[in-house]
């Protein structure tokens, strides 16, 4: 540990300085460090943190920086620990609850009935994203679940709040995960293959609950994708394979559309057709993601992307790994980050 000399904290907000606090510097035994920070943008946080150590590191500031996300929100019960409040979509206080939208679950299942709406899909298109994510996890050894998910198994699960079921919601874990973001002086150092970052993007929506937007369904990824698309010089057919920030069905179908990877409307059929599965020809979570693999917000799709880039996947390593597209979000999608990962130095 005494190459570090910077400490990036990404914290869960529902207990951010119980499970994570700025004292873990001296927790974990580090010397003299001349950077420190804790980084809060919801979900798209652990991609931020991950950004802001490579720009922290190119500015000079530091050489070797730590970057930790940890959480336990499930108690002894077995229960996880939920937001008590909404997801204030109107911006009004306590309108949201006094119409009965509590929580997360409630402001995607309304993304998901207007993604229905808009372009005439169904319950259908939430099992196949769904049951994709299951046929990576049946290859993780380390996966919260990793039986197989037949129709009926997922039609007959009960309502969280329609039309989004069980499985069609990511599965809380007490957990931690933490990456070192280090010079390219120091790549020859690592005691294990490194991953490359190459490109960051970031896009955070303005105020669209106004007439003629659909909050619901347009999100900050547009935005964040074409960042990262210019400073890549690429277009989206490059990327190899996605680790992409799902917690519910709908928010892979909509990322897929949102980075480009299919027009609007058409993420259903590429993800029932078989393209985004083991064997497909765009492996996406390969993991399992959050829906089988497990919820550790934004540091689930970054540790399997470099298990990815390093080629340690084992029987779910996909057949090419040159560059890898990783993305996060927060809120109701209008909080995104995204990067991308290689095993090469150059592209």
């Amino acid at each position: 540990m005494d190459i570090i000399d910077g400490l990036l904290l990404n914290r869960s907000p529902i207990e951010p300085s119980e499970v994570l606090p700025l004292h873990l510097k001296r927790d974990l035994g580090l010397g003299d460090l001349s950077l420190l920070a804790s980084i809060e943008a919801e979900g798209s946080s652990a991609i931020q943190m991950i950004q802001y150590a490579a720009l922290a590191i190119e500015a000079g500031g530091a050489s070797n920086v730590l970057c930790v996300f940890a959480d336990a929100p499930v108690r002894s019960a077995g229960a996880a620990k939920t937001y008590s409040g909404s997801m204030d979509l109107t911006g009004l206080p306590g309108w949201d609850a006094s119409s009965g939208l509590h929580g997360a679950v409630g402001a995607f299942a309304i993304s998901a009935q207007r993604y229905f709406h808009v372009y005439g899909a169904d319950d259908r298109a939430l099992y196949a994203a769904a049951s994709a994510d299951r046929a990576w996890a049946s290859l993780n050894p380390q996966a919260f679940i990793r039986g197989p998910l037949g129709e009926d198994d997922y039609f007959n699960s009960r309502w969280i709040v329609e039309p989004l079921r069980l499985f069609d919601c990511a599965f809380p874990v007490n957990g931690a995960v933490a990456v070192i973001v280090s010079s390219l002086d120091e790549a020859d150092n690592c005691p294990k293959q490194p991953a490359y970052l190459h490109a960051f993007g970031q896009g955070h929506s303005g105020a669209r609950n106004l007439a003629g937007n659909s909050p619901e369904t347009q999100t900050g990824a547009e935005i964040a994708s074409a960042k990262l698309l210019e400073t890549l010089g690429a277009t989206p057919a490059l990327y190899d394979y996605c680790e992409l920030y799902s917690p519910f069905t709908i928010t892979s179908i909509l990322a897929l559309e949102g980075y480009g990877l299919c027009q609007p409307g058409e993420a259903p059929d590429l993800i029932a057709s078989g393209t985004t599965k083991p064997g497909g020809k765009l492996p996406v979570n390969t993991g399992g993601g959050h829906l089988s693999s497990y919820y550790l917000q934004g540091m689930t799709p970054v540790h399997e992307a470099v298990v990815q880039a390093r080629g340690d996947g084992g029987e779910r390593q996909v057949p090419k790994n040159d560059i890898g597209l990783v993305t996060g979000f927060g809120g109701r999608m209008e909080y995104h980050s995204a990067m991308t990962i290689s095993p090469h130095r150059e592209l």
